[in-house]
């Protein structure tokens, strides 16, 4: 799809971030729409940007949900409004990018899993000290270094600059279906809630 070992120039006038309204749709359908847009961090360090490759949906009621028991301070920005920014930290070390959807109140979120590196390669490179593509990006704490996000961006807005994803392109029926990574036996680990391109070399795990 795209050759990560040169630089692509992007236009970013003509990257237009996903609207709010395509965070107001059911869960599982954002997660699967958001396979194949481009993940757009702008900042000063300079311009990282990866084609998502793969998802995760968390729902109400979801044992694997920060928010199953309820509403604390550390998980209260997955009550906001749909297109906020939630990061957390996970094993004390690693950031991990969600996105809220669903109207405020209903604590949803899809959690950014793997990127193809588009542009920024080099830089992701020194941050994340591997040479190979698809060593950058392929897991969400890989990803949140490659593209320099910390909790800096929590309560942040998905839909606007610096950090925002635009619409790129891919079939949306072209993804793999599968259960999440990482949960702990018996907490939503086997709920079919993963997604992933199909024939993708990025993904953090195969389906």
């Amino acid at each position: 799809m795209t050759d990560p070992s040169a630089e692509l120039t992007l236009d970013l006038a003509r990257l237009l971030p996903l609207p709010r309204r395509f965070y107001r749709q059911p869960t599982v359908q954002v997660a699967r729409g958001l396979l194949g847009q481009l993940l757009v961090h702008d900042e000063l360090e300079g311009l990282t940007t990866g084609v998502i490759v793969e998802t995760e949906a968390y729902l109400v009621g979801d044992p694997g949900s920060h928010a199953h028991h309820g509403r604390t301070a550390r998980n209260a920005v997955m009550f906001a409004r749909p297109g906020t920014i939630y990061i957390y930290r996970i094993y004390g070390v690693h950031w991990c990018l969600n996105l809220v959807t669903q109207p405020e109140g209903t604590p949803e979120a899809v959690l950014i899993r793997a990127l193809e590196p588009v542009a920024g390669v080099d830089l992701m490179r020194q941050r994340r000290g591997v040479e190979r593509p698809r060593d950058l990006c392929s897991g969400p704490g890989k990803l949140s270094q490659a593209l320099g996000l910390t909790d800096a961006a929590n309560w942040g807005d998905i839909t606007s600059p610096p950090l925002f994803v635009a619409h790129w392109s891919r079939s949306l029926a072209d993804h793999h279906l599968g259960p999440r990574i990482g949960l702990p036996p018996g907490q939503g680990d086997e709920l079919p809630l993963r997604f992933g391109l199909t024939g993708s070399e990025y993904l953090s795990r195969r389906f």
